[in-house]
């Protein structure tokens, strides 16, 4: 699985807010906090459903640096590509409400 670069974006928040998340970036969340917050409501999931994601995708990465399973070929399958493609397959994608999935640009 190809990772994605990731784009810097600036965002306005409450003052409230802003020292909360200041707290949250003293223990090196803070990014990651707003990133997956972002995503969640743009994809449309519901933080079960986005939390089950994010795992698979994390387990994908996980197979994905392990050279072990990288190096391991069994009847002619690679391990580590074949756990990969089941999860990527495990992953729940949300249909859009006109029954078509949002593409770039649109």
């Amino acid at each position: 699985m190809e990772e994605k670069r990731l784009i810097p974006y600036s965002v306005h928040l409450r003052e409230d807010i802003y020292k909360k998340l200041k707290i949250a970036a003293g223990e090196r969340k803070a990014s990651g906090l707003v990133r997956d917050a972002i995503t969640m409501i743009i994809e449309g999931d519901d933080a079960h459903t986005s939390g089950y994601n994010k795992g698979l995708q994390e387990a994908i990465k996980v197979i994905n640096a392990d050279s072990v399973a990288s190096g391991l070929v069994i009847n002619g399958h690679n391990v580590a590509k074949s756990l990969a493609t089941t999860l990527q397959g495990m992953i729940i994608q949300k249909e859009k409400s006109n029954g078509k999935k949002k593409t770039r640009g649109n």
